[in-house]
């Protein structure tokens, strides 16, 4: 039976309690290592992480020849022998010397991808979880061992799997604890409304779509499903979210091919396609070429953010050599836009009409021809009396 997040992270605390050693399984992306790290801090304890999967053999220790008289030995009867010396990766120093600096603090060391490493690696690491030893180095007591697998096909219910995995040794499995996790949607919502800096860690949208449909926060990937090569995943639905903010950030939320290409890229083709839909439907955008030409651009610049809002009249005032304020259709349709935003992006609108070389002027100059132009001309002189900071 696979366990919630929830639960996993509470088994792992038990078999650690215990002097087991725990093997997290789940599919990639599922949330393993941000589990190790979560447990990690909970526990106040030091995280070290070695990646099996890009560990060669020899890369945590190697022989090293005598390097002093004293390590060669002379016999009576067998000549010469050399006491050689092994050299130790940098992340066994720095766990070492961690150890030995703060005796009392325990310390995980999260061997991550543990069957993803080629049989030589697993095989030269296979002492640390049976018998806590490489070579001559023997771990401080406060370490703790975790290993993270991706799931093979000779486990109980991954009969499908289809990574590229190690299968490990049966002295392996034998020694640890195996706690399959599976995805858990209300604690990773739980944990993506989480305010960091002054906004959810991951956008809104994207946990107001999980929210309405749970079960696409991950699904298994099969192999079998024709173009299902990606499937969505908590660390894929983060990606999303960054990429959300930055299209944003880039004024590209309007461009349908660039964002569903990215959404699909990141969730596949299914997933990726309902949650493009699902954006262009909940945060609507507006090019400056629509706001003047097509029906209904109102009722779709009420449904934008203030920020989007102020973003999109400032690239009208921007773009006034397509599309002048000095044309009475235009002013008409600005003017409607610009008493929809906030007073103080009204206030900053204003201020970037009355710093665009010679706008303002030219407001002035159609007053007396054009009624919609005098109406946002006495519109901005209101803004600016409010502010007292545009000269009109």
């Amino acid at each position: 039976m696979a366990l919630t997040y929830q639960q996993c992270l509470r088994a792992v605390g038990v078999v650690l309690a215990s002097d087991s050693v725990p093997t997290i399984v789940g599919e990639a992306g599922i949330g393993k290592s941000a589990l190790v790290a979560d447990l990690a801090h909970q526990r106040h304890a030091k995280l070290f992480t070695t990646v099996v999967s890009l560990v060669e053999k020899g890369d945590l220790v190697i022989p090293v020849p005598p390097l002093t008289k004293e390590s060669f030995i002379q016999t009576k009867h067998y000549g010469q022998l050399a006491d050689v010396q092994f050299g130790y990766s940098h992340t066994l120093v720095a766990l070492i010397r961690y150890a030995e600096a703060h005796p009392d603090e325990e310390i995980i060391w999260f061997l991550d991808e543990f069957n993803r490493g080629s049989q030589a690696v697993q095989s030269e690491l296979m002492n640390l979880v049976l018998q806590r030893q490489i070579n001559t180095l023997l771990l401080p007591k406060q370490v703790h061992l975790i290993l993270a697998e991706n799931p093979d096909t000779t486990m109980q219910g991954f009969q499908r799997s289809h990574y590229g995995v190690t299968p490990g040794d049966a002295a392996i499995a034998d020694r640890t604890t195996r706690l399959v996790l599976q995805a858990d949607t209300p604690t990773w919502l739980a944990w993506a409304r989480v305010q960091v800096n002054g906004q959810p860690r991951i956008d809104p949208l994207v946990t107001a779509y999980l929210t309405e449909n749970p079960t696409d926060l991950f699904t298994a990937p099969t192999g079998d499903e024709e173009g299902a090569d990606l499937q969505p995943t908590p660390r894929a639905w983060a990606r999303v979210s960054r990429l959300l903010r930055e299209l944003d950030r880039q004024d590209l939320l309007q461009n349908t091919a660039i964002v569903q290409e990215l959404l699909r890229g990141n969730l596949g083709l299914t997933v990726g396609t309902a949650f493009a839909g699902y954006v262009h439907t909940k945060r609507p955008t507006i090019t400056v070429e629509q706001v003047y030409t097509q029906d209904g651009t109102v009722g779709r610049f009420r449904a934008l953010n203030p920020a989007q809002q102020q973003r999109l009249l400032s690239q009208c005032v921007a773009a006034q050599h397509d599309w002048p304020l000095t044309t009475s259709e235009y002013a008409e349709r600005f003017t409607q836009l610009l008493m929809l935003c906030a007073p103080d992006g009204q206030f900053a609108l204003g201020r970037e009409i009355a710093q665009q070389d010679g706008l303002l002027e030219a407001l002035h100059d159609q007053v007396d021809a054009t009624t919609a132009v005098a109406q946002l001309y006495s519109v901005l002189t209101q803004i600016g009396k409010r502010g007292s900071q545009i000269e009109v």
